[in-house]
């Protein structure tokens, strides 16, 4: 399966929440997509509600199928919560911190931003938007690509204190991986115990 790259609004509007950011189509049309989806809804069940918010989560983070099972395989086998352990691996990815530095304005710029090696980790470059980021590794923006309109217009006017498991360094622009998030601190609708209980059926 590849990398959905269809139309954000309907599957924004499948689940009822702007989860690839503002969306003005969402606002107006704030039911599921297609012919009878303003039409009454159908009750859906307990594993249907599970898989729901398992998709929202990997459309969210923009993950596919098989990295996803490995992310919950890994948080399953840690110390912790798991379903909070596994909101803080896909938090740590590289694509996601470089979103939430304010690098760029949607995971999937970041992720292009990561692919097309304008970002480094620890001053050598990465282009591999899965790269599991630790506490104390810093993230900075390539110097040839400082220049790039798309950072300089995400990181106009964004407000940087919002994380507080990150720091934002303009003048060099790089960012710092202080600790990772607690589950407070994650802004996403995701319930993730829903998730954790699908995998363990």
């Amino acid at each position: 399966m590849a990398r959905y790259t269809g139309p954000k609004t309907r599957i924004a509007r499948k689940f009822g929440e702007p989860i690839f950011g503002a969306d003005k189509v969402l606002s107006k049309k704030n039911y599921p997509p297609g012919q009878h989806g303003n039409a009454r809804k159908r009750k859906t069940s307990e594993y249907g509600i599970q898989l729901r918010e398992k998709q929202k989560a990997k459309y969210t983070y923009g993950v596919l199928e098989k990295q996803f099972r490995n992310l919950f395989d890994k948080a399953s086998r840690s110390k912790g919560i798991t379903g909070e352990v596994l909101l803080q691996l896909l938090e740590s990815r590289l694509d996601n911190v470089v979103f939430r530095l304010g690098i760029a304005p949607t995971r999937a710029a970041a992720r292009q931003l990561v692919s097309h090696k304008h970002i480094t980790v620890d001053g050598k470059v990465v282009n591999i938007p899965s790269y599991s980021l630790k506490p104390g590794q810093i993230v900075g923006v390539r110097e040839k690509a400082k220049s790039l309109e798309i950072i300089a217009d995400a990181l106009s006017g964004f407000n940087h204190s919002k994380y507080p498991w990150i720091e934002w360094d303009a003048s060099s622009m790089n960012g710092k991986l202080l600790h990772l998030p607690e589950r407070a601190d994650i802004p996403e609708n995701i319930k993730e115990q829903l998730i954790v209980e699908l995998y363990s059926k």
